[in-house]
């Protein structure tokens, strides 16, 4: 083999190895996103009604089960009328407290709301993770976000702490606590249209495509660079 063809093959398998990983930078980023414990509501407008919370628990460990989840409800801006949905093998503790402040509603005055959740008994295997639903009388009206601090706790004694805070202008903490961002409520009369709806789906979706064809631009930028070095150095080789 000459000297320009082994400088050649050299060269371009050092842009394998750069594009290869910028890939794999792209894959851990995106992949850490799902590492964390997440809050979800199928409405979470201010005051709204007879709904649904989801509480998505990953299990980021790679030698454990997570064994237990422990959720603590705001009550300083209460979610009134909380009701565990049964999940299979689990089961669930409820905790409630005395309100400092009674919460008035229209079918009389609230002063106990629930503080904690606690499943135990079941298993979330290694790169699994669970939903655990619970539905909702009403969320409060005069917050714009709920904080649910969690505690994991695997099945090897590890507790993982999801209760930090995020502070604006700083980056994202390592153990962020599951917030649920509360939304204007629709005027009187008014519901989202399917159109709409569509329209919002296909924005987000718009959005991951574009994030996703930036990193891919990115990679084959890299590769292209590593390629034309690969041919210089070939060249000056060969010269």
């Amino acid at each position: 083999m000459s000297q320009y063809h082994t400088a050649l093959r050299r060269a371009l398998s050092r842009s394998a190895v750069v594009a290869g990983l910028a890939a794999a930078g792209v894959l851990t980023a995106t992949g850490a996103a799902f590492a964390h414990v997440t809050v979800h509501a199928d409405n979470a407008a201010k005051g709204a009604t007879d709904g649904v919370l989801t509480f998505r628990v990953p299990n980021e460990e790679s030698g454990a089960d997570t064994t237990k989840v422990q959720v603590v409800v705001p009550t300083d801006h209460p979610v009134l009328s909380m009701l565990v949905t049964p999940e299979g093998g689990w089961t669930a503790q409820v905790t409630t407290t005395k309100l400092k402040t009674p919460v008035k509603t229209d079918d009389g005055t609230i002063s106990e709301a629930v503080s904690e959740i606690t499943w135990t008994g079941g298993a979330i295997k290694p790169g699994q993770y669970m939903d655990f639903h619970v539905a909702y009388g009403q969320l409060p009206d005069n917050a714009d976000q709920l904080t649910f601090k969690t505690l994991q706790t695997y099945s090897d004694g590890k507790v993982v702490r999801w209760i930090d805070e995020s502070r604006p202008g700083q980056d994202e903490p390592a153990n962020p606590a599951p917030v649920l961002k509360l939304t204007q409520p629709s005027k009187p009369g008014t519901q989202p249209s399917a159109s709409a709806a569509s329209k919002a789906d296909a924005s987000s979706s718009d959005s991951t495509a574009r994030g996703l064809g930036i990193a891919g631009l990115v990679v084959g930028v890299l590769g292209v660079a590593a390629a034309a070095f690969a041919i210089r150095s070939a060249r000056s080789a060969r010269g």
